[in-house]
């Protein structure tokens, strides 16, 4: 394993190759951003007997996976597995792009669903917040915390996987030691976050 870490950390930088790329990256973080923000308020119809309703359960999935794969990720690094790491890593990026275009095209075409909407009339009354007590702000704290390491941690995943795709290995690995926690917990808090907002799907 020495040996193959060895070859790795051999490899020259590729310091023009990764100023393209993070510029790359500000503006796809721009990007998904604009869309998250819009999301919200912009909403698309869909066809008449046309649903989405199985994406929320499908984001869970694919976030647990992610969670999943990231725990290999790092395992193998500290083996100094580094081919597998960097497999894992490349599943991990996919699964993060097919989760955020799944959650994007959900939210332009169906309404929020709200803990505690026991009615599903997309309100929570005072009755309804009295219902589930202490449980809905243990869930908005789970949530906004999960949104904000989203949001934060999406460049510099990208600014990681640009360090270590052009061999800047010092770099990528100053990076991960404070990106891989957030990335993980974002994996692992959006399953949790989908299983107690689940009651509320209609």
């Amino acid at each position: 394993m020495e040996n193959e870490r060895a070859q790795w950390l051999s490899r020259p930088p590729r310091e023009d190759l990764a100023k393209k790329l993070g510029i790359a990256a500000w503006i796809l973080t721009a990007a998904v951003l604009g869309l998250v923000g819009l999301m919200r308020r912009v909403k698309i119809p869909l066809p008449d007997g046309v649903s989405l309703s199985f994406l929320p359960p499908f984001h869970a999935a694919v976030n647990a996976l992610a969670a999943v794969v990231l725990v290999i990720a790092l395992v193998a690094v500290l083996k100094g597995r580094i081919a597998l790491h960097k497999r894992m890593i490349m599943v991990a990026m996919g699964l993060s792009v097919l989760f955020l275009l799944s959650y994007v095209a959900y939210h332009f075409t169906s309404h929020e669903v709200k803990f505690g909407d026991v009615n599903l009339d997309g309100m929570v009354d005072e009755a309804e917040r009295a219902r589930v007590g202490g449980m809905r702000s243990f869930y908005l704290v789970l949530l906004i915390t999960h949104i904000i390491f989203a949001a934060v941690s999406l460049p510099f995943i990208l600014f990681t996987f640009i360090a270590g795709w052009t061999n800047r290995f010092a770099a990528h690995r100053r990076l991960a030691r404070w990106v891989f926690p957030m990335w993980l917990y974002v994996a692992v808090t959006g399953p949790v976050c989908y299983w107690m907002l689940r009651p509320y799907y209609p």
